[in-house]
């Protein structure tokens, strides 16, 4: 998803400033799509705005520069649609705590039993997020999507809660790796 469909995918829900836009992408509901920041939001709705797909007022406010608000238009609604339909790309995955595992060998066992921990935390915290976002949305699909996303940290937390101490023992120097991908198939 671009930051163009991210955009006019929270402006679907209802007008929004450049800055609640970024909001939304990286803390509320939108930040599991994809990536956005303050210097790509800013020229996709420039970019919007002049392609007719949203329209921006100016809203003034007391002793501060006026606040841009957005809306989509009608022609912003059809191209988003269309987006939707089109083919997706493949989900993407990145994750700093799979580098640290890669080299537990290396980096010892105290290192891969604090990011254990730590991405656990992590994980944690991203399930209090999917659980304690329960705000009315209007999309059918959103109550799927977020049992989607619970199931996936679930599975994650559980996995690691179950292994976790398989990694430990490799970064001990067993020699004999303990097989966990049948535990994951």
């Amino acid at each position: 998803m671009s930051v163009r469909s991210l955009c006019l995918a929270i402006l679907s829900f209802g007008d929004a400033t450049g800055y609640e836009i970024r909001k939304e992408a990286t803390e509320g509901r939108f930040c599991y799509f994809d990536d956005a920041s303050f210097g790509s939001i800013y020229p996709a709705l420039a970019k919007l705005t002049s392609d007719g797909l949203v329209t921006v007022q100016e809203e003034a406010q007391p002793g501060k520069p006026a606040r841009k608000i957005y809306s989509i238009t009608d022609a912003g609604r059809e191209e988003f649609i269309t987006t939707l339909c089109e083919p997706q790309a493949a989900d993407t995955f990145k994750s700093p705590f799979l580098l640290v595992a890669l080299y537990a060998e290396q980096v010892g066992p105290d290192v891969i039993h604090r990011a254990i921990e730590r991405r656990k935390e992590q994980i944690r915290a991203e399930l209090k997020h999917l659980t304690d976002h329960d705000d009315a949305c209007p999309h059918k699909g959103s109550d799927w999507a977020q049992s989607y996303g619970i199931a996936c940290m679930s599975f994650t937390l559980g996995y690691l809660e179950t292994h976790g101490d398989e990694l430990i023992r490799i970064a001990e120097g067993e020699t004999t790796a303990p097989s966990s991908r049948a535990a994951a198939e």
